[in-house]
């Protein structure tokens, strides 16, 4: 029995605030592609693991952080930049949305303010830093984290990850993005489905299959003038395969990828394929936190790691 997860990066403007120049429209589009995706995926009851940055769960803070110990600089933009711009800094409405939702979605962490865990700079103080006050923003909305997604993918500091009883992370992607996955899926044949595995962490890998919005600009305007979205013809092919087997399809995006309505559209057509496949075969959806379970058992996280070890 095949199964597909969807899981979405929740960050608001947290996404680019590192950015010298932040683009603009996918900054603006943040809340309203929150609110799409939502209204689409409880319309096809499809749950999804929303992994959002923790500062957007907070109402206020004075854009300083003094006891975090990020980098010189970090949080600059939310000081002053965007000292104005609340909409972009915080998200209590739309986690609240999210935890609310009769779809039975899994809330997940996206670290505290995006931080790049592989980075060499981001050393274990920072990223021990960022998953503990995730935690604890959490315990204060009767939250636990299990699944863990990593700013831009950025995979490091596992360990951490354990250490903070994190039980499952989104791993990378072994298949490309862009044109040149559009060409492997479709000229080469390469298969998009993964299979999760557990590390020496005790961590269960859940690797992404494909980036929903890895095709964009002037190519996917030229494509679907003369065929159909290669996106959605992909994720189709995900779905089905998935469907025939009992490996997992596993869509990624940003609710800020959906800037215009051709892009809600393409989740319209992907979200609906799934409901009518999930209604006429044995596939099933799932969370990261519901294949982590089927994968690892209900272990916590600690014992996981003794049982890898030995």
């Amino acid at each position: 029995m095949g199964s597909v997860v969807m899981s979405l990066d929740a960050e608001l403007g947290w996404g680019f605030h590192d950015f010298a120049t932040p683009p603009a429209d996918r900054v603006e589009a943040g809340r309203r592609g929150w609110s799409v995706m939502l209204d689409l995926l409880e319309e096809f009851d499809v749950p999804a693991t929303w992994a959002v940055v923790g500062h957007l769960m907070l109402e206020t803070c004075d854009g300083t952080h003094a006891d975090h110990p990020a980098p010189e600089g970090w949080f600059e933009r939310e000081r002053n930049t965007w000292a104005d711009r609340e909409d972009l800094r915080y998200g209590p409405d739309l986690v609240a949305d999210v935890l609310a939702s009769d779809a039975g979605h899994e809330f997940a962490s996206h670290s505290f303010s995006h931080v790049l865990f592989g980075r060499a700079e981001t050393d274990r103080e920072l990223a021990d830093a960022e998953l503990e006050r995730s935690r604890e923003l959490a315990a204060d909305w009767d939250q636990s984290i299990d699944s863990f997604v990593y700013p831009r993918n950025d995979v490091g500091h596992r360990d951490v990850l354990a250490d903070h009883g994190v039980t499952a992370y989104r791993g990378r992607s072994p298949t490309r993005d862009g044109v040149r996955g559009v060409f492997d899926s479709t000229i080469r044949d390469r298969s998009m489905l993964v299979e999760p595995t557990i590390d020496e962490y005790g961590l269960v890998n859940v690797p992404a299959s494909m980036f929903l919005f890895g095709f964009e600009g002037p190519a996917r305007t030229v494509a679907e003038s003369i065929w159909a979205d290669p996106m959605v013809a992909m994720a189709r092919r995900g779905i089905d395969e998935a469907a025939r087997t009992d490996r997992l399809f596993h869509m990624w995006l940003h609710p800020n990828n959906l800037t215009h309505e051709r892009d809600d559209r393409r989740m319209r057509a992907i979200l609906s394929y799934l409901d009518r496949q999930r209604s006429a075969t044995d596939l099933t959806v799932e969370t990261m936190a519901d294949v982590a379970r089927r994968v690892a058992g209900p272990r916590s996280s600690a014992e996981r790691a003794t049982a890898s070890w030995q």
